[in-house]
């Protein structure tokens, strides 16, 4: 966007000063360690110019922070956004000093900078050390991130420094976060990552490969363990895996996001379809259709108690995959203990209870009694945790 020279502006303490010829189109400007690509023309104040990536044809990169270029430059860069055009001023002390940089730039001079910020390509340090360097070559999409859990789908190459090829994946390799990977760099890097996002990593080889997985490899010998390593890595997608207990007994992976943000609670009326299978995929429970859905209220012992507090964590036309550990839950006849049941499950619709306070008084005091007969019966049954909760609703009600 062209736009008239702004007035010149200082920057820090020691001299610098700036003035905008062309404004950037982004509010977005560097950080250190990023690649930063720029054109730029330099001269001695009063002199002629002395260096041009234009005249070179050729823009010119650098790493930002890395004491690659004048500490001039360093703070100057920083405040650039991309397609801002600028003229610096560089005193003497963020410049070449008192030696100068004989034949072209005297002693003690200040320099005249053109600089315009043509990209970078952002490089984080994941681990604190060095030993994760990501560099961003696609941007992905949204904000959103995968955590621990959930079930990603990627694209990978993995090269030592020399160029050699240890291991590729071109059609997707699918893996939970927090398994445990033969590269673990790849595990950490995934989690800082968008969908669609395309990155370089260099990875050293305390955070490389442990052992050679089974995708297709070609070494060319064996890998040495002090081996460092190059992986460029592609997020493809992810589905999101919910541990609805907190103790990993009962897992819900989202395979169609639903509707807004509502979801039911204890009580409501939930219009739900799902298939429940074994472990070798025998189906040993199917209930409703979209067409005809199974109606029932919720954490009312109408079904496995696991699926149960899963449907209560859906929104309206949401489908998952929920898995439900045996020895925790009860589960039908045909499932033995310590085994695994998934269910296949869709909440089509759901009515939540209306609020106390949309009651009136007659319906108050059904209700009421209502939620302590239900606590008296689950606290005889031995269930003083639901007992709790009914409990709690009574006098939340009175």
């Amino acid at each position: 966007m062209e736009s008239e020279a702004q007035p010149d502006k200082d920057i820090g303490s020691q001299g610098l000063r700036k003035r905008i010829l062309q404004m950037g189109h982004s509010w977005l400007t560097p950080f250190p360690g990023d690649e930063v690509q720029v054109h730029y023309s330099g001269r001695v104040e009063g002199g002629a110019y002395f260096d041009s990536s234009r005249d070179r044809g050729a823009p010119f990169w650098f790493k930002l922070g890395q004491c690659e270029v004048i500490k001039g430059w360093e703070e100057g860069v920083a405040t650039m956004k991309k397609g801002e055009r600028a003229i610096f001023t560089i005193p003497p002390d963020l410049a070449y000093g008192e030696t100068g940089l004989p034949p072209l730039i005297p002693p003690n001079s200040t320099l005249i900078y053109d600089i315009e910020m043509l990209s970078w390509n952002t490089i984080r340090d994941l681990t604190g050390d060095g030993g994760i360097l990501k560099k961003i070559m696609t941007e992905g999409e949204g904000w959103a991130t995968p955590k621990d859990g959930d079930e990603v789908l990627v694209k990978y190459e993995v090269r030592l420094e020399n160029g050699t090829e240890v291991s590729k994946c071109d059609e997707g390799s699918e893996f939970h976060l927090g398994d445990d990977l033969p590269c673990p760099a790849i595990s950490k890097a995934v989690k800082t990552m968008r969908r669609g996002e395309k990155a370089e990593l260099s990875v050293r080889f305390s955070y490389g490969f442990i052992q050679i997985g089974n995708e297709v490899t070609r070494t060319d010998g064996a890998i040495r363990p002090n081996s460092n390593l190059i992986i460029y890595l592609e997020l493809i997608s992810w589905k999101s895996v919910i541990d609805i207990m907190g103790d990993k007994k009962v897992l819900k992976k989202i395979m169609k996001v639903g509707e807004g943000f509502d979801r039911p609670s204890e009580g409501s009326l939930a219009k739900v379809a799902y298939i429940g299978k074994l472990e070798n995929g025998t189906v040993f429970e199917r209930k409703g259709s979209r067409e005809e859905p199974l109606e029932l209220l919720c954490f009312e012992e109408q079904i496995n108690e696991g699926l149960d507090r899963a449907i209560m964590t859906m929104r309206k036309g949401e489908q998952a995959l929920v898995t439900v550990q045996a020895d925790g839950h009860e589960v039908s006849g045909m499932v033995s203990a310590n085994s695994l049941h998934h269910y296949e499950v869709e909440l089509i619709d759901f009515t939540k209870e209306p609020p106390f306070w949309k009651m009136e008084n007659h319906e108050k005091l059904e209700a009421c009694e209502r939620k302590k007969h239900d606590g008296n019966m689950l606290f005889k049954a031995g269930k003083f945790w639901r007992a709790s909760k009914k409990y709690e609703k009574e006098i939340y009600l009175e």
